[in-house]
């Protein structure tokens, strides 16, 4: 077996087709890893993503620190440390982050994250 490890200071980030900064901690394309991939995201205070969805992917959020609001289909609630979200292929999403502090959070995704299953929706 091959062990397969990275580690989070050595991510560079870079900004998605929705608006976030991400950090990939492990994909396909770069790790060697075969069906899913998990990113730590972050959105400053005051900030948000676009509305968008993915036609292929499931995600799960994770959110680790800063809390925000969550549009998840017709639905909008708040979101905080300690809340996982499943987030089903084709449902229109975003993060608003109207704390104080960084909105930072884990997504893991199955089929693993790629720009072109991301459909922008504003």
């Amino acid at each position: 077996m091959t062990i397969i490890h990275s580690r989070l200071a050595e991510v560079p980030a870079y900004v998605t087709k929705d608006g976030s900064s991400i950090r990939e901690l492990m994909h396909p394309a770069v790790h060697g890893n075969a069906r899913q991939s998990l990113a730590e995201a972050s959105v400053p205070p005051g900030g948000a993503t676009l509305l968008h969805r993915h036609h292929e992917s499931e995600e799960l959020y994770f959110i680790v620190s800063g809390t925000g609001r969550m549009t998840l289909g017709d639905e909008e609630f708040a979101i905080a440390p300690g809340d996982t979200l499943l987030i089903p292929p084709g449902t229109p999403h975003c993060l608003r982050n109207d704390g104080g502090e960084t909105l930072r959070l884990l997504c893991a995704c199955a089929p693993a994250y790629r720009h072109e299953d991301t459909e922008t929706l504003e």
